[in-house]
């Protein structure tokens, strides 16, 4: 089971980025999985998740109508498309498997986290 996220990098404030989370052992749409940030100093939140084989979405009240995740079984890849980003959203992104359900995920990101990916950097100057 591998993750590996992407997409990171520099962008102004009101930019976006685009996320990408490429899954290789597994076939991603059989599990739900989400994304999480750590910035420096600072605990781990979550940021999204989406179920597996339906695909229902869950936000951390911080990202909904900013951030948007998807997922694409044909790639096997998961996305997060990130928009009107801020200072505050600098952080590593990283990439998860949940084991449990999104709500459970998004109100409690330590407890539900499975396989972790290796993070991207975002950073948001202002």
């Amino acid at each position: 089971v591998q993750l590996q996220a992407s997409g990171g990098g520099l962008v102004q404030a009101g930019g976006s980025l685009r996320l990408s989370c490429v899954a290789s052992g597994f076939t991603l749409e059989y599990y739900t999985s989400g994304w999480f940030r750590q910035a420096p100093g600072k605990e781990r939140e979550a940021v999204s998740c989406i179920s597996a084989r339906g695909g229902r979405t869950a936000y951390a009240d911080s990202f909904k109508g900013r951030f948007t995740i998807s997922r694409d079984a044909s790639k096997n890849t998961m996305s997060l498309q990130m928009d009107s980003l801020n200072s505050a959203d600098t952080a590593v992104y990283y990439c998860a498997l949940v084991e449990g359900h999104c709500s459970d995920y998004i109100n409690n990101p330590d407890i539900w986290l499975g396989s972790v990916g290796q993070g991207t950097l975002v950073t948001v100057s202002s």
